[in-house]
This record gives structure tokens, C-alpha cells and sequence, in this order.
């Protein structure tokens, strides 16, 4: 909690706020009046405790899509992206939703994906403005590259539900932590064997909502380090070729044959567009890699 306001302080200064009933008993942060999502981030941030930190993050797993999406992320990316935030509040955010993602899933399935896209702002923020230690944006990329592997809940878009998208939430975030000149080369080496975990994952499940494209993102990002050579590039894409998992075998006849060719392709053609259209020659050489799993698929 800020020092400078103390309890009483900020407690006063929010509720002089103008703001519309709740409609959601689940999120207990009530929304301005007017709907002015920039003006209110501007006045909300600035005098906002750590309970009152708290309350937005427990906003983003709500079950309903206009509280979630169109309120409580709204209003964070408003808070950081308009710089109302300080260091000290985005450290303790940054600690609450890492503690969300190292939680089970809730049953709704919102709040871990959620958790994981609020992140990416916190990362964007160190990116344009450093405020994080070196071992705090490593552990930040501990995180996301766990998140990442360990998602499980493949489900996009559903009417009336909105969106969990956790896979590409995660590589939201890791696209991030992937654009950030100070990323160490270890650390690089997590986000991607965590992309490569959800390039084709085990199962049944075939990517419709644009996963494969928000995965490519921060490989493309990462091709760009000069520390990640031709030959490291070139094993890391063989590592995507079919091998002897038995969805391998005859690919056309499960499912899970049929999802990992579906997966596979729609991954390597994201990456070939975008490193042949590319006008950096560290990018452009993923695209014969990509033509390569292509190729190699049945």
C-alpha cells in the first residue's frame, strides 16, 4: 500500500470516483459511470492500495466476457499503458497473477489465461520503461515459458463465454519477454521449448482461433538475437518433425494424427510468410526452416 496516502487517503480519494452500479457480484470493482475506461485508469491507479490492485486482477476471471474483457483488461492495459502505475504497484501485481498461473485452474477456465495476458503488460512495461531486476525478468520468463507448456484447457472462443485463449495468451506474454533487448540467451532458450510444447500438443485438439500465428510471434521476435546461431535454429525446427509418436504413424486415420498435421501446418505456414516477407535478414532465415516442416509433414 502507498505510504503517501495511507489507507484512509486512498480509500477517500476512490471513492469520490463516479461510478455505475455493479452488475457482476463476482467482481467487486465498479465501473465508471460514464465509461471512460482511459479517464478512470487516470484517477483509479494512481491512489489504488494493493487491495484495490488485487480486486482488479480477481475482475479478470470472471465469467462474464463484458466484466472481464471489456472492463477489468481494458482498464489494466489502460493503468499501464498510460504509465499510472509504479514500480512497487506492478511488482506486487506482477506477484499476485504469478500466484494465479502456479494455482489449478478454476473451474470457468478464465482466470489462469487472463492472469497470463495481464502479465504481458507488466512485461511491456519493463520493455519500454526497465523497473524489473535481472533475476525478476528472469523469473518472469520462468513463468510465462511454464505457463505456456504446462496449458491443458485448449478452448477458445465460445459464444456467450468470450474468450480463455490460453495458448495464445501465453505467447502474448512470451512475445514480450521476447522483444526485451535484456532477455538472457537462457531464458530464450525457455520460451522456446515452451512454443515448441504447443506447436502440435498431444491430443485431439486443432487450433481454429489464430494460435498458430500468436506462437510464431515470439520466435519471430527471437530470431532477431544474434546469440540463437543457424545451427540452433535448424535443431530446434527438427525437433517439429514427425516422429515416432504413434499419432505419427498413420496421421490421416485418429484424430490426433489428423490435429497434429492440422497444427504443424498451420504453424510452419505462419512462420514462412512472415520470414519471407521480412526485410531482416535474422527472421528471413526461419523461412526455409518452415518450408522444411512443411515438407516433412504426411
Amino acid at each position: 500500500m502507498k505510504a503517501i496516502w495511507g489507507a484512509v487517503g486512498a480509500a477517500a480519494m476512490l471513492a469520490a470516483i463516479p461510478v455505475a452500479a455493479k452488475t457482476n457480484d463476482s467482481c467487486t470493482v465498479a465501473r465508471p459511470a460514464d465509461g471512460d475506461l482511459k479517464a478512470f485508469a487516470a484517477t483509479y491507479f494512481p491512489v489504488a492500495d494493493d487491495a484495490a490492485i488485487d480486486a482488479l486482477i480477481a475482475c479478470l476471471g470472471d465469467p462474464d466476457p463484458a466484466v472481464r474483457d471489456d472492463f477489468a483488461f481494458a482498464l489494466w492495459t489502460q493503468g499501464l499503458r498510460g504509465k499510472h502505475l509504479k514500480p512497487a504497484d506492478l511488482r506486487h501485481a506482477a506477484e499476485r497473477l504469478t500466484a494465479v498461473l502456479a494455482a489449478p485452474d478454476d473451474a470457468p477456465g478464465f482466470r489462469r489465461p487472463f492472469a497470463a495476458l495481464a502479465l504481458s503488460e507488466v512485461a511491456r512495461a519493463d520493455r519500454v520503461e526497465p523497473f524489473l531486476t535481472d533475476a525478476e525478468l528472469h523469473a518472469l520468463a520462468v513463468t510465462g515459458a511454464t505457463y505456456l507448456r504446462g496449458v491443458r484447457d485448449y478452448r477458445g472462443f465460445i459464444a456467450g463465454e468470450g474468450w480463455r485463449h490460453g495458448v495464445a495468451h501465453g505467447a502474448d506474454l512470451l512475445m514480450q519477454l521476447a522483444l526485451n533487448p535484456r532477455l538472457a540467451r537462457a531464458d530464450a532458450d525457455l520460451l522456446l521449448g515452451a512454443i515448441a510444447a504447443q506447436v502440435a500438443p498431444a491430443g485431439s485438439h486443432a487450433y481454429v482461433h489464430g494460435e498458430a500465428r500468436r506462437l510464431a510471434r515470439p520466435l519471430l521476435f527471437l530470431a532477431k538475437r544474434p546469440d540463437i546461431d543457424d545451427a540452433a535454429w535448424g535443431a530446434w525446427f527438427q525437433a517439429l518433425h514427425p516422429g515416432d509418436a504413434a499419432r505419427w504413424k498413420a496421421p490421416y486415420a485418429s484424430a490426433e494424427g489428423l490435429a497434429a498435421v492440422h497444427n504443424s501446418s498451420a504453424f510452419g505456414d505462419a512462420v514462412y510468410v512472415a520470414g519471407s516477407e521480412s526485410q531482416d535478414p535474422q527472421v528471413r532465415r526461419l523461412a526455409p526452416l518452415a518450408a522444411g516442416l512443411l515438407k516433412a509433414l504426411p
